[in-house]
């Protein structure tokens, strides 16, 4: 008895596994994607690079690991940037307006940014940057847009 319970559990597993492998290998759905179009609005400063990073979830947030960037250089009063192939999902993003394109955001000797800077949805940090839950927004699958305004 306890042979054959072994023979089917062998049978039953050599079934899933081969009907696992048939499903890897037929054609598969494409995955929906988003665009999200995001305007850069209320550039004082007519130089440099506006550095942007959209970070995909409080996790990376926090860590700081984006996982999309854009460096858009700086023209005018506003900016539109599209950033394509998202998946749906609710998203933060953290800029920067590197006016003196140096690569980094410069500082004050007490760690306050010198530098235009902004989140999504124009969140606002109290003593830091603006809080995951402040920040994040819904990016669906399709066409979306989203503006914030770089300010400090």
């Amino acid at each position: 008895m306890i042979r054959n319970a072994f023979h089917l559990s062998a049978l039953v597993a050599s079934a899933l596994i081969a009907n696992c492998s048939m499903d890897a290998n037929a054609e598969q759905p494409a995955a929906e994607t988003a665009t999200l179009s995001l305007t850069l609005e209320g550039i004082a400063t007519h130089s440099g690079t506006i550095r942007v990073a959209v970070f995909a979830g409080q996790e990376d947030y926090d860590a700081n690991g984006g996982v999309v960037g854009a460096n858009v250089p700086v023209a005018s009063d506003s900016h539109t940037v599209t950033l394509e192939g998202l998946a749906p999902g609710f998203y933060g993003i953290k800029l920067y307006h590197d006016i003196d394109d140096d690569g980094d955001m410069d500082t004050n000797p007490f760690g306050i940014p010198t530098e235009p800077y902004g989140f999504s949805n124009n969140a606002r940090g109290r003593f830091g940057p603006a809080k995951w839950e402040a920040a994040a927004f819904e990016v669906r699958a399709g066409e979306n847009s989203h503006a914030i305004t770089v300010g400090g």
